[in-house]
């Protein structure tokens, strides 16, 4: 599959199995082929990396580069996998005044309550480094806070009402 890759995802990839390689001995542990992806841009689920090669135990298996990138094009190439675009339109649905705003707990809800589920101490973590404050209502500004956790730029046009 490294010959399906363009020659800078190559070059990505070398890049990121070096760092993720801690013995140096062109071998990664396959716990953390999730957090490599994560780290080459995708948002896949640790179910799928999972699925395609990775552990999630650590010292489980360990990864050749070949292994390491048919997980890379197989996360790559997941349909079911959402972008940024797709993550706003499903917080949109809780945007009830169409302003931009959204409940603090419905957010807080989600994040701990559904699909792969953060802890308290990542939730924390996420909103200490990815929230504006809340209004009197309980709202956040939505759009500002996925731009955040996804590493866009947060769009300046955006005010809530």
């Amino acid at each position: 599959m490294v010959d399906k890759v363009s020659k800078k995802e190559l070059e990505q990839l070398k890049h990121v199995y070096m760092i993720y390689d801690l013995s140096g001995e062109g071998q990664m542990d396959a716990a953390n082929a999730a957090d490599s992806m994560r780290a080459l841009g995708l948002n896949p689920t640790i179910a799928l990396v999972n699925s395609l090669g990775g552990s999630s135990t650590p010292g489980e298996k360990k990864l050749p580069f070949e292994d390491f990138a048919n997980i890379y094009w197989g996360c790559k190439n997941d349909k079911d996998s959402g972008v940024y675009e797709d993550f706003i339109e499903c917080l949109k649905l809780y945007d009830k005044a169409e302003n931009g705003l959204m409940q603090l707990a419905e957010l807080t809800h989600m994040l701990t309550g559904l699909g792969e589920k953060l802890s308290n101490d990542e939730l924390d973590e996420c909103y200490e480094d990815c929230m504006d404050e809340e209004n009197d209502e309980g709202e956040i500004p939505y759009i500002p806070f996925l731009a955040r956790m996804c590493e866009k730029p947060v769009p300046k046009d955006i005010k809530p009402q």
